[in-house]
């Protein structure tokens, strides 16, 4: 059962994210690490599904290559805290049960607190 499970998660999250390359499943410590790719070939987002779930630490990239995102889900819920990088800053968003407790924005110089 757990096998049909694992290949209905990777089935339904290949069709949501349409794209010509296509994604890469493996397992590793009986969990399914998933590289999802840009059509130019870079790495779009990567981590890992544990029974179905989004569990680990995921990243995702630019098509450039630059980091975009990282952070960790615990059985499906983001946990912790996850870095988001733009152009000009760092968003550092601390989660609580998936839910935002907290976020701080660091700009080249500056800490700016919303």
């Amino acid at each position: 059962m757990k096998k049909v499970v694992i290949a209905v998660v990777l089935l339904v999250s290949s069709l949501s994210f349409a794209q010509e390359v296509k994604p890469k499943f493996e397992v590793v410590d009986q969990m399914v690490k998933a590289t999802y790719y840009y059509d130019n070939g870079q790495v779009k987002q990567e981590g890992y599904y544990l029974d179905g779930k989004l569990h680990g630490k995921w990243m995702a990239y630019n098509e450039d290559g630059s980091k975009q995102s990282i952070g960790e889900y615990n059985k499906g819920a983001k946990t912790g805290k996850w870095f988001f990088w733009s152009d000009t800053t760092l968003s550092e968003v601390d989660f609580s049960d998936s839910r935002i407790a907290e976020v701080k924005k660091w700009s080249k110089d500056v800490l700016v607190k919303n």
